[in-house]
């Protein structure tokens, strides 16, 4: 039960509550005794009658008086005379005197606790008032073991009840803290296990129930995050799906590409200049179709290869992507530029630096063209000490609020008839050299992103 969190409640109310009631028991015991006094006050004053009456009293309805009075002797003091109205032999000599006129509740409490634990036959004097202006001042001496014999009886008494009114509470408490929290609670725990043991199922997903505000809008967040999981298990299913049939078109695209290589190399035999001159640069696109393909298949297998490092001339890998670019765009007005050093190279895989390229100018030029616009495209580059830096711009019409967000995530195309992988691709690609993409600026007046790649090469020395 020390476990579970009703049990544990229980526990605790139960504690709470004899606390509250042990610090209860103080006052009410130390008020106990001053109505105990009080009480043999009065029966002392009522024995008394009879000599105030002036009648003269045998030693024997003296004695009797006095037994049902429970005190020993009773002094008055009427129009300033003390008076001895009743007396008897006292057994001991007196120990305490106890003025009840005006006492202060500490002043109680503190003679309450010695009157209980203090021994039973002492003999003690009390004062009082008497009641109905019957003198100035009333007083009796008596045995204080009866007045302690009444407070632990008194005193047992209460703690037995304030016991059951412990059990009861927390009992109640107990049923209500298992029908309004444990078992809210339990039915969340449990709706959270049925989910996680089939999460896409959406019928699994929580319904909020609960009454308790608290626990209402935990079950609200628990639905939010569920149904959140299962869409995007659904859409992981959904791209595992996709994958395949990609890798599968890749590989037979691979062997259709291969066949156009055969016929490819038979074009170079031409004697005609222009299938010559074309010819050459059909092949590497063939190639680069290929090469693509292939690493379509590495991945659907979850691996991308590494980038094969080699010195790469820059200016010729640009030339390459702007020829191609130019003749995708046809007719539409965009023009194309280049500012890369001549002599300038760089230590990169030259199929994987010219995706790259490919899908940042492929996406200015599908933007520019879908707005109908005239427009440039321009592919500068830089190095510094520790970086080579390339750099992709465009005049076009800026990227969306909504592009922005989600830019580099997959499927997420700013363009209608755009897949959303082209600045994934190219990303992953980047940062398997080590290097780093990322959006410079956008806005009406044009695109620009950055590469850098870094120059160091990290060597992992063996352990010694």
């Amino acid at each position: 039960m020390l476990n579970t969190l009703s049990g544990r409640f229980l526990i605790l109310t139960i504690g709470f509550v004899m606390l509250a009631e042990v610090l209860i028991f103080v006052p009410s015991v130390a008020r106990f005794r001053e109505d105990y006094l009080s009480s043999r006050l009065e029966r002392a004053q009522i024995a008394s009658l009879a000599l105030l009456a002036g009648e003269t009293i045998s030693p024997e309805l003296e004695q009797e008086l006095l037994r049902n009075a429970e005190v020993y002797n009773v002094v008055l003091v009427r129009d300033q005379t003390r008076q001895l109205a009743l007396s008897s032999t006292i057994p001991a000599p007196i120990s305490g005197t106890y003025d009840l006129r005006d006492p202060s509740g500490f002043e109680l409490i503190t003679d309450a606790m010695r009157a209980l634990f203090s021994g039973g036959d002492r003999v003690i004097r009390v004062i009082g008032s008497p009641v109905r202006e019957g003198g100035e001042l009333i007083e009796v001496t008596m045995a204080a073991g009866p007045l302690q014999a009444a407070m632990i009886d008194y005193g047992i008494r209460i703690l037995i009840l304030s016991a059951v009114i412990s059990v009861v509470t927390a009992l109640l408490l107990f049923a209500a803290v298992r029908r309004f929290l444990v078992r809210p609670i339990r039915g969340v725990v449990e709706a959270m296990q049925s989910y996680a043991a089939a999460p896409e199922d959406a019928r699994r997903i929580i319904e909020p129930t609960a009454g308790v505000d608290e626990l209402r809008r935990a079950e609200v967040a628990l639905q939010s995050m569920q149904t959140q999981l299962t869409s995007a298990l659904r859409q992981k299913e959904r791209l595992a799906q996709l994958g395949g049939a990609v890798a599968k078109i890749s590989h037979d695209l691979r062997n259709v590409l291969t066949t156009a290589q055969l016929f490819a190399d038979r074009m170079e035999d031409s004697s005609d200049p222009t299938v010559s001159r074309l010819a050459p640069k059909l092949m590497s696109s063939i190639s680069r179709a290929i090469s693509i393909c292939e690493s379509t298949l590495a991945f659907g297998k979850a691996e991308e290869p590494p980038p094969q490092l080699t010195r790469v001339m820059l200016a010729d890998l640009v030339s390459d992507v702007l020829d191609g670019e130019r003749l995708a765009a046809g007719d539409a007005e965009i023009s194309f530029a280049e500012d890369v050093p001549a002599g300038m190279t760089l230590r990169a895989d030259p199929e994987q630096l010219y995706r790259v390229l490919g899908n940042l100018v492929r996406n200015a030029r599908q933007a520019m063209v879908s707005q109908g616009r005239p427009g440039e495209i321009a592919i500068s580059a830089d190095e510094t000490e520790a970086d080579w830096i390339i750099r992709v711009a465009d005049t076009g019409p800026g990227l969306p609020e909504k592009a922005r967000a989600h830019l580099f995530q997959p499927f997420q195309s700013a363009s209608k008839r755009g897949t959303g992988l082209g600045l994934t691709i190219a990303q992953d690609l980047v940062r398997g050299h080590g290097g780093e993409l990322h959006l410079v600026a956008t806005g009406p007046e044009g695109t620009a992103f950055e590469i850098r790649m870094p120059k160091t090469v990290i060597r992992l020395d063996a352990a010694e």
